[in-house]
């Protein structure tokens, strides 16, 4: 089972070795594909370095009235003290094939319009304090001992006391039911966070924030690092950024989000102090089988929405990553200069170890910047690019650190042209990215 580390920043498998959280939007998996499509979803994510998949138990999409793929409704008279017992052995099925892929599921007991505010969802609000508590029991005993982490909300901010009722009530029985095993969360609305809504709860292991499809560029490094600097100290992530292919702001007039953005947005919360990274694609978190453009301007099928490039290079951030001790790594910005832009397509962001034995920063534009080297250890670096669109990495050989900032120049520039500094004590040895 996963657990937080002991400096509440990161997660750790039981035995302490650090887990990197990759997650693919699998939003309508356990709705609207079959087994045999869900084993090809599955093995294609776990092929190209996911380590979680999000999905729902009772979808957004009708989840109450639509029925899965073997005919089969989750709640019986759509009421929640009523489990179909066959709907969730499909559950299991995916659960269990995951698991043995390595991956782990983020799994929502129900998409948040169930419990509310509906807003633009179709259906009602079934979940109340008593039934959501018997409902979590019943998840928490059912999935105690599989890879599991609970992720409440479901892209909904409660605006009345019943909804945070509701969502305790859930999380207690989800406990009460697995014992405290597994971490548990909260999928905001857009352009918001967890601790907007619950900034200190108890059952609520780590943060997660969904900066969303509104815009281009969207800040989601300011949001990060505001949480990752709140106390008490918990992890956060971005668990639904921009989705690659979607239209900016639902408006197809206004462009589509390409593996550009999902890059930007991946590696600006990760040297913020992300604990991990969402990915997500138009056509693939609804299993988009094609026919008349839906509310979210699907182009691609889920099929072959799978092949996007930006879902393809997501792994080479988990491996630069994983590449340096990660439970050390912190924020940084005071490795830029002071014209670094707050924000927007030229905003740089750095990371380090906390005892200075290397630095990673993010160029999103190739931007010729210079980077201050004194909390750097060691009087001589490796420097070095990192290509986060191949993982590539060019040296630049080895460099003496010297007292003044150095501008370092990328080997292109421009729009979609990012890079990472890479630059390492050159006594550690630490193995090229």
């Amino acid at each position: 089972m996963l657990h937080v580390s002991d400096n509440g920043r990161h997660l750790v498998h039981a035995g302490g070795a650090p887990f990197f959280y990759l997650a693919d939007t699998g939003w309508a998996v356990l709705q609207r594909l079959d087994r045999a499509e869900t084993d090809r979803y599955l093995q294609d994510r776990a092929e190209r370095g996911f380590t979680v998949v999000q999905t729902v138990a009772i979808s957004e999409f009708d989840g109450l009235s639509v029925p899965n793929r073997n005919g089969d409704l989750p709640l019986e008279g759509a009421d929640p003290a009523r489990p179909n017992g066959a709907y969730f052995r499909h559950v299991d099925w995916v659960v269990e094939r995951a698991a043995a892929l390595g991956l782990v599921v983020a799994l929502l007991p129900t998409w948040g319009d169930k419990v509310g505010p509906a807003l633009w969802g179709t259906e009602p609000e079934v979940f109340t304090p008593r039934n959501a508590r018997s409902y979590g029991e019943f998840l928490g005993r059912r999935y105690r001992d599989q890879p599991i982490i609970w992720v409440l909300g479901g892209d909904r901010t409660p605006t009345e006391p019943r909804h945070l009722a509701t969502w305790r009530a859930m999380a207690a029985g989800l406990d009460a039911g697995d014992g405290g095993r597994h971490l548990m969360t909260f999928h905001p609305q857009g352009r918001s966070s967890s601790t907007d809504t619950f900034p200190d709860e108890p059952w609520l292991d780590f943060h997660t924030i969904q900066s969303g499809h509104h815009a281009r560029h969207t800040p989601n490094h300011t949001r990060i690092a505001a949480d990752y600097a709140r106390i008490p100290v918990k992890p956060v992530l971005d668990a639904e950024p921009c989705y690659e292919d979607h239209p900016v702001d639902w408006n197809p007039e206004q462009g589509y989000f390409g593996a550009a953005d999902v890059r930007n947005a991946a590696y600006w919360a990760l040297f913020a102090g992300a604990c991990g990274h969402t990915y997500g694609a138009n056509g693939l978190f609804q299993c988009w089988t094609g026919g008349p453009p839906d509310k979210f301007g699907a182009r691609l099928t889920w099929h072959d929405a799978l092949s996007l490039p930006g879902a393809d290079q997501m792994r080479h951030a988990r491996r630069l990553i994983e590449s340096r001790p990660m439970l050390d790594r912190v924020p940084d910005q005071t490795l830029l200069p002071a014209d670094n832009p707050p924000d927007g397509p030229d905003h740089a962001r750095a990371t380090r170890a906390a005892d200075g034995g290397y630095a990673l920063v993010y160029l999103p534009t190739g931007r010729p910047t210079a980077v201050a080297l004194d909390a750097l250890s060691g009087s001589s670096l490796d420097a070095a690019w990192y290509d986060p669109l191949t993982g590539a990495t060019t040296s630049l050989g080895r460099i003496m650190r010297p007292p003044a900032p150095v501008t370092f120049v990328p080997p292109t520039s421009g729009p979609d042209q990012d890079w990472v500094l890479v630059l390492d004590d050159a006594e550690r040895g630490y193995p090229v990215p």
